[in-house]
C-alpha cells in the first residue's frame, strides 16, 4: 500500500510552464449580468447564453444588487434572490453567481463593481451585458463615461424596441422573450401559473417559501 505522505505532488512539464504563464497573463472573457433577479427568469438565462456563444465568453457572471439605484418596488430578502440565482444556473457550468454586492452592502453601483474587479484581476476582459432597457438608460448610470471604459458594452438587441445607445455598443441578437420579474410576481400573486416561464426549480422554490403573494409589493 503507498503512503500518501511519501507521494509527490505531481508537477507540470518544463516546456508547459511557459503556455501556463502566458494563459494566466491573457486573462479571461468574463461576461457581466447585473440587476435585481427578483426572481431570475428564463429571459435572462437565454440572454447569457446567447452573449456567451456568440462573443466566446469564457463564464458569465451573474452578481444580484442588494439596493438598485434605478427601483423603488420592495425587494425580496437577498437570500431568497441569491438562492433562486443559485438554483437557475446551477446546471450550466460557465454561469456563475458572484455575490460582491450583497456583502457590500449600500446602494449598488456597477462602477463600483467593475472598479473591484480590474483591481483584482486586472488582465481579465469584461463584457457587461444590458437588456434594451438598460441600453437606453445607461447614460444615467454612476459615472457611465468611466464604466464605459472599463468594459465592453454589449446589448441585447430587441426587435421592434427603440434602441438610442449614447456609447459605442457591440449587439447580440437572442430570441425574442418578453418577459419581466414584474410579470413573473404578479402572476405568482393572481395566482397565475410560471410554469416554463422561470426554471422549475426556482418555480419550486418560490412555492414552498410563499414569495411573492402579497399583491401590495408587485
Amino acid at each position: 500500500m503507498v503512503n500518501p505522505k511519501c507521494v509527490e505532488k505531481e508537477t507540470p512539464p518544463v516546456e508547459a510552464k511557459p503556455k501556463m504563464e502566458q494563459e494566466k497573463s491573457r486573462g479571461r472573457q468574463i461576461g457581466i449580468m447585473g440587476g435585481t433577479f427578483n426572481p431570475v427568469h428564463i429571459a435572462h438565462l437565454v440572454a447569457a447564453e446567447q452573449a456567451m456563444t456568440k462573443l466566446r465568453l469564457d463564464e458569465v457572471w451573474f452578481i444580484p444588487d442588494n439596493i438598485p439605484p434605478h427601483k423603488n418596488a420592495p425587494l425580496t430578502s437577498a437570500k431568497d434572490r441569491a438562492t433562486m440565482l443559485d438554483l437557475a444556473t446551477r446546471d450550466n457550468p460557465k454561469f456563475r453567481v458572484k455575490l460582491l454586492e450583497l456583502f457590500r452592502g449600500g446602494v449598488s453601483y456597477t462602477v463600483d463593481t467593475m472598479r473591484y474587479l480590474k483591481e483584482k484581476a486586472p488582465q481579465n476582459n469584461y463584457y457587461l451585458i444590458m437588456g434594451s432597457d438598460q441600453v437606453n438608460s445607461f447614460h444615467t448610470w454612476k459615472e457611465a463615461p468611466t464604466l464605459a471604459k472599463m468594459v465592453t458594452l454589449v446589448g441585447i438587441r430587441r426587435p421592434g424596441y427603440p434602441q438610442d445607445p449614447q456609447y459605442p455598443m457591440i449587439w447580440v441578437d437572442a430570441p425574442d422573450i418578453r418577459l419581466s420579474s414584474t410579470a413573473i410576481r404578479r402572476s405568482v400573486a393572481t395566482g397565475t401559473s410560471i410554469r416554463y416561464l422561470v426554471p422549475e426549480a426556482v418555480r419550486k422554490y418560490i412555492i414552498e417559501k410563499g414569495l411573492y403573494l402579497d399583491e401590495t409589493n408587485i
